[in-house]
């Protein structure tokens, strides 16, 4: 099987296209997450002022 050279990737290159794979879909993994939070986040809203009241008004534990 002379003249016949097959075209093999160096171990080096290997390594770093398995790095470079794993950084595009942490990043892209990362961009989704960050995406989903900022257009499901919630902002605070205020309610109208109650009248006065004899006793401060209660506010519960949310846990969101």
């Amino acid at each position: 099987m002379q003249g016949k050279e097959e075209a093999l990737m160096s171990l080096t290159m290997t390594i770093v296209m398995l790095i470079s794979g794993w950084l595009a879909v942490a990043a892209a993994m990362l961009w989704g997450v960050l995406r989903i939070t900022r257009r499901h986040h919630h902002h605070p809203v205020q309610s109208a002022p109650l009248a006065k009241t004899d006793k401060p008004p209660v506010h519960h534990a949310t846990a969101h």
